[in-house]
C-alpha cells in the first residue's frame, strides 16, 4: 500500500513497485494534490492496481481498507505540502501528525507488518553543519517542518515502545515530472510555468540559498531499497544527491533550457526559508548501495521537456 500514491513522489514509487509485479498493490489518496493521471503508466503496467480515494488521516475509514487485503508493507507518503502550512498552519500540522500516528497505530495493531515512512529534510531546517547527516538536529523553520519532525519522532517512538517494524527515509529536495504545478507548487514548476507564460522568473531572496536535488525516480528507488534491505530496519536514512545547488543556478539552467534570456526578478525573501541544504549520503551508499542514477542536468532537461509536453499540469 502506498499512501499519497497519486502524488508526485508517490506515483513514481507506484511505478517502481508495479514493475516488480507484487501480489497486490493499493494506492490510497484523498486527491488533495494527487492526480489520477499520475497513475496511468502504473495502471497500464499493472492492470490490477487498486486506487482508493480515502483520507488516511481518518482513522476508521483508513483502518477498514486493510480488511481482507493482506497488506504486508505500507509506504507512507501522504502529507500536506509546505506552502499549505504557511496558509493554514494549524490544519496542516494536525493532519501531518495524524497521518503518521494512524499508520503507526495500525502497524501496532497488526493491520500490516512493515512501515516505510517518508520524512523530509525540512525537519533539519537550515544546515547547522554541512553536509547534513542523519544525526543533524531538528531545527524546523516552518509549521510543515515541525510537523514532519514530529511525525518522524512518533514513528521512532512506536518502534521503541511497541517494536513496530519501521524504517524512515528522509528525502532532500525532489524534482522531476508530475510535481504539482498549481497551488502549493515548488520552485521548479513555478519557474517553468512563468517562462511558458512569457513572464520573468521570480527569485525570493538573494538566490544564494542552496538545495540538494534528487530526481523523483531516484527517490522512489531509494524508498524501495529501504524496504528490501532488512539491515536498515529501525533506522533513518537520507536520500539525496550530496550536491549543493544555489537557487540562482536552478533558475539559470531552466531559463537556458527554455531559451529565456531576461534576468530573473528578485523579491524579498520568504519567511522561514531554509538557507542551506546539503546532505551527507554515506549511510545510504554504505547500507543500501544507493546512489543517484539521474544526474542533475539530465534530470532537469527531462523535467522541462515533460512540462512543455504537459502544459495543462501548470494551469
Amino acid at each position: 500500500m502506498v499512501t499519497g500514491g497519486a502524488g508526485f513522489i508517490g506515483s513514481h514509487l507506484v511505478d517502481v513497485l508495479a514493475a516488480r509485479e507484487p501480489a497486490r498493490l493499493v494506492v490510497v489518496d484523498d486527491f488533495f494534490l494527487g492526480n489520477r493521471d499520475n497513475l496511468i503508466e502504473a495502471k497500464q503496467r499493472y492492470p490490477s492496481l487498486e486506487i482508493v480515494e480515502q483520507n488516511a488521516a481518518d482513522f476508521d475509514g483508513f483502518r477498514r481498507l486493510f480488511d481482507g487485503r493482506g497488506i504486508d508493507v505500507v509506504f507512507d507518503l501522504a502529507t500536506i505540502p509546505l506552502p499549505a502550512s504557511l496558509d493554514r498552519p494549524l490544519w496542516a500540522s494536525e493532519v501531518i501528525c495524524k497521518l503518521a500516528l494512524n499508520v503507526c497505530e495500525l502497524c501496532r495493531q497488526g493491520a500490516f507488518r512493515t512501515l516505510i515512512h517518508c520524512s523530509s529534510s525540512e525537519a533539519y531546517g537550515t544546515a547547522q553543519k554541512a553536509p547534513m547527516d542523519e544525526e543533524h538536529p531538528f531545527k524546523a523553520e516552518t509549521p510543515y517542518a515541525a510537523a514532519k519532525a514530529a511525525a518522524a519522532l512518533f514513528v521512532e517512538s512506536y518502534r521503541r515502545t511497541f517494536q513496530i517494524d519501521m524504517t524512515i527515509g528522509r528525502p532532500f529536495n525532489n524534482y522531476g515530472p508530475r510535481q504539482n504545478g498549481r497551488d502549493f507548487s515548488g520552485i521548479i514548476p513555478r519557474i517553468i510555468q512563468r517562462i511558458l507564460r512569457k513572464e520573468t522568473p521570480v527569485i525570493f531572496g538573494d538566490g544564494q540559498q542552496t538545495r540538494d536535488y534528487l530526481y523523483a525516480t531516484d527517490t522512489a528507488r531509494g524508498l524501495v531499497r529501504l524496504y528490501e534491505e532488512e539491515s536498515v530496519a529501525g533506522q533513518t536514512v537520507n536520500l539525496a544527491s550530496g550536491a549543493e545547488l544555489r537557487v540562482i543556478e536552478i533558475v539559470e539552467e531552466v531559463s537556458r533550457l527554455m531559451g529565456w534570456r531576461p534576468a530573473p526578478r528578485f523579491e524579498p525573501a520568504r519567511p522561514a526559508d531554509v538557507r542551506r541544504h546539503c546532505a551527507a549520503t554515506e549511510k545510504a551508499v554504505k547500507l543500501l548501495g544507493f546512489r543517484p542514477e539521474v544526474e542533475w542536468k539530465e534530470g532537469i532537461a527531462r523535467t522541462v521537456r515533460w512540462y512543455q509536453q504537459h502544459p495543462e499540469r501548470l494551469l
